[in-house]
């Protein structure tokens, strides 16, 4: 490795530690937050589940896509597919956090096994959406420093979680959009 990726890594390493403890810390604090309650003259934005979860679906449809990209040699493909599914990342994350600041949570209201599932796949995917945020961008700055042998070695490892988050945030959504008021 030379000087220069080294120090080019160095600094990104930085910022995804500073990224990877703030997203989760300003997300979760900004979670609490109910502008209306605050007094502010918002309406509620009641019409972002089913955009944000459709989101999330196409997050997931999009690191399909990269894989099979990736599979059969179309880098270029790749690269623009892996940008699209951050992007996707970033909207969703901007449109919950609005969502929740200007409406009531929503209670599921299922029974028996079922709420035991629903809280099994909320939890986990909760867990891992945090626990994604620095694989996501460790192997984003590997393949901008062109560092490809640990790329794909941590890429192993960030696809199959970051393809959950995004598959179980349409489950949640789907299992507790019944329960919107």
């Amino acid at each position: 490795m030379s000087s220069n990726t080294s120090r080019e890594e160095s600094k990104y390493n930085k910022w995804i530690v500073l990224l990877s403890i703030a997203i989760p810390v300003v997300v979760a604090a900004l979670f609490g937050v109910n502008l209306r309650k605050l007094g502010f003259d918002v309406k509620p934005l009641t019409f972002l589940p089913p955009i944000y979860a459709s989101i999330n679906g196409l997050t997931a449809v999009i690191l399909l896509a990269a894989f099979w990209a990736i599979k059969n040699k179309k880098i270029e493909l790749h690269e623009n597919l892996m940008k699209s599914a951050i992007a996707c990342s970033v909207l969703f994350l901007v449109m919950y956090v609005a969502y929740h600041m200007t409406s009531d949570s929503t209670k599921f209201g299922g029974e028996g096994t079922i709420r035991y599932v629903y809280y099994f796949i909320l939890i986990t995917h909760i867990i891992l959406s945090v626990v994604v945020i620095p694989f996501v961008l460790v192997t984003y700055v590997r393949a901008l420093s062109k560092r490809f042998d640990k790329h794909r070695k941590i890429a192993r490892i960030t696809f199959p979680i970051w393809l959950y988050v995004a598959i179980s945030g349409v489950v949640v959504y789907l299992m507790i959009s019944p329960y919107y008021g």
